[in-house]
């Protein structure tokens, strides 16, 4: 349990397991530092896995009240990434889910020395591209018709898991901010030449039964974007990481192998 402290002084609660190169987890907004429970078991052996908690998340504060201004989770990242390179673990992989990608990008390019990747996992970073933008609204409003946790697990796992379907669902009460009470989320957009420019590689990874950004919409991604990789993990939905994790590690693995290899930190 350690605390790196944001520029505006919030103190920002991490988590530290394992050794070896260091992989920064960022959780989207239904998450905190536990939502990453399955990858941190799973690469602990040979990584330092780091999970953190966003301000308003896990155990984070908020240090005002009313709205918070999404664009001030970039400081948060930053700040414990800084601790983490500080402590001698070289540049970080990073890993985004839905919102924390975006987070998860924007740092990285606002400190790219610290950085060996980054990998967006179910989202397309907020990257300002007009066709990919419109493709991902018809992606959300097709998902906003469902119930809100079908967007997230299968009903098949629901139905199959009610235990972790439960634990899903729980995970979220230890918030004190939902989506809704954030501002700025789509305020400072990356630009594609900005992403292009990157010294480090980018992974989208993408579930193939995901109906918040759809397949179709990563792979096209693929092709807009050619400083992007991506990879479509099989038969995962939104939640990819806490459905599939068996595959989503896979995935991960991969591209922390090769990061790790290109930028001279052996893996």
């Amino acid at each position: 349990m350690s605390i790196a402290t944001a520029p505006d002084g919030t103190p920002v609660y991490y988590e530290t397991h394992g050794q070896g190169p260091a992989v920064l987890f960022v959780h989207g907004t239904g998450g905190h530092h536990m939502a990453w429970w399955q990858q941190v078991v799973a690469l602990r052996e040979s990584y330092l896995t780091v999970t953190m908690d966003l301000r308003g998340f896990g155990r984070t504060p908020v240090e005002r009240a009313g709205p918070t201004d999404a664009r001030l989770f970039v400081g948060d990242v930053l700040a414990v990434l800084e601790e983490i390179t500080k402590a001698g673990s070289g540049p970080a992989v990073l890993v985004g889910q839905s919102i924390g990608a975006s987070t998860a990008l924007k740092a990285s390019l606002a400190a790219p020395q610290w950085v060996a990747g980054v990998v967006l996992a179910a989202s397309l970073g907020g990257v300002d591209d007009a066709e990919l933008a419109a493709l991902a609204r018809t992606d959300r409003s097709v998902a906003n018709a469902m119930p809100v946790l079908d967007r997230l697990l299968s009903p098949a796992f629901q139905k199959a898991h009610p235990d972790k379907t439960f634990l899903f669902q729980q995970m979220g009460t230890f918030n004190m901010i939902k989506m809704a009470d954030l501002t700025n989320t789509g305020e400072e957009p990356v630009t594609s030449s900005g992403l292009a420019g990157a010294p480090f590689p980018v992974l989208l990874l993408a579930g193939e039964n995901d109906a918040v950004l759809t397949a179709a919409t990563a792979r096209r991604a693929g092709e807009l974007l050619p400083s992007i990789d991506v990879d479509v993990v099989p038969d995962a939905p939104h939640s990819m990481y806490f459905e599939r994790p068996e595959l989503f590690n896979a995935s991960l693995v991969r591209f922390l192998e090769a990061a790790f290899i290109r930028n001279g930190t052996p893996a």
